[in-house]
């Protein structure tokens, strides 16, 4: 569905992401991570068409971005976190408008702005000027617009950003409703929604890729065996040969370490598999730094990835 390979922006002497490479299949939910300034707003951005790379490659259905720009593009509904709203407009009005520019047949029109309308839970208010709704009714019209024309790819930053408990449970079942015709590439600081919401995660860091991982490795903790984070004083390729003699280990997954001297990996496994690891370690000498027990909640990943807290002041 969607292919990146190889993705970098630079902003003058500033490099905005370097070398993004992740595939993204049809109709999952993607969770898109990072700290303050990490590139996750760029990433969206140039997926969307907003902004062009300066290198790398952007597939959406096998038609490259740049080669059929607006092919593309007619592809992908956008929300972004401050939407570009006309203010001065009724919410119905502004969704008719855009239907017109996204190119809707004109009989759809006021068919499909009912609809979305609707869907998106805003009825109740599309005779109010734009300006006077509150910032959580703002995103769900964002939402809106980012419907029409029902594209197969959604990219959604920050959409529960000012909304209460009960609106941000809706848009939770919203999304997971819109999942079922749509691939849909969900940016928030809220972990807990993302865990809650998404099947995948892309986690950026200083601009690069820190991981891609299903959310289903990062649920694996709890229940029966046991998950722990083990750090080594040794090179990934020399870890990754030693512990794949281990009896007793069921999964295995690198965790990027920003530390030069050492290689991280999250385990799960039979009762008794540390004994077994320390035992392979200590044959071989290999000194084992931290050896902890990890809840691998997608915060325990996100600070072992970034070093800090995902929270309400990280943009981009």
């Amino acid at each position: 569905m969607i292919t990146v390979q190889s993705l970098t922006k630079q902003y003058g002497a500033k490099l905005g992401v370097e070398d993004i490479s992740f595939s993204i299949q049809k109709g999952e939910i993607v969770g898109l991570l990072g700290p303050n300034g990490a590139g996750k707003s760029t990433i969206m951005k140039m997926l969307a068409g907003h902004i062009r790379p300066s290198s790398g490659q952007i597939e959406v259905d096998g038609i490259r971005a740049d080669e059929r720009p607006r092919e593309v593009a007619a592809r992908i509904g956008f929300a972004p976190e401050l939407p570009a709203l006309y203010p001065e407009m009724p919410v119905k009005d502004f969704l008719r408008f855009i239907t017109e520019i996204r190119g809707v047949p004109r009989p759809r029109r006021a068919e499909q702005v009912e609809e979305i309308m609707k869907l998106s839970g805003i009825e109740q208010v599309a005779g109010r000027l734009i300006k006077n709704l509150s910032k959580g009714y703002r995103q769900r019209v964002g939402l809106a617009q980012a419907l029409v024309g029902f594209p197969p790819i959604l990219i959604l930053d920050e959409l529960t950003a000012g909304m209460d408990p009960k609106q941000i449970a809706d848009v939770r079942l919203l999304i997971k409703k819109l999942s079922d015709k749509h691939t849909i590439i969900l940016s928030s600081h809220i972990l807990s929604e993302i865990q809650a919401t998404c099947e995948k995660v892309i986690i950026l860091n200083k601009g690069r890729l820190a991981a891609v991982s299903d959310m289903k490795l990062l649920n694996q903790s709890g229940g029966e065996g046991d998950s722990f984070l083990l750090r080594l004083k040794a090179p990934k390729t020399m870890g990754e040969k030693l512990l794949a003699g281990v009896e007793g280990i069921q999964s295995i997954r690198l965790v990027p370490d920003s530390r030069e001297e050492s290689t991280s990996f999250f385990i799960t496994g039979a009762g008794g598999v540390r004994e077994e690891i320390f035992g392979a370690l200590a044959r071989q000498n290999v000194p084992i730094l931290e050896l902890r027990t990890a809840s691998a909640t997608l915060e325990e990943v996100f600070l072992q990835l970034t070093g800090e807290p995902q929270n309400e002041e990280a943009k981009d």
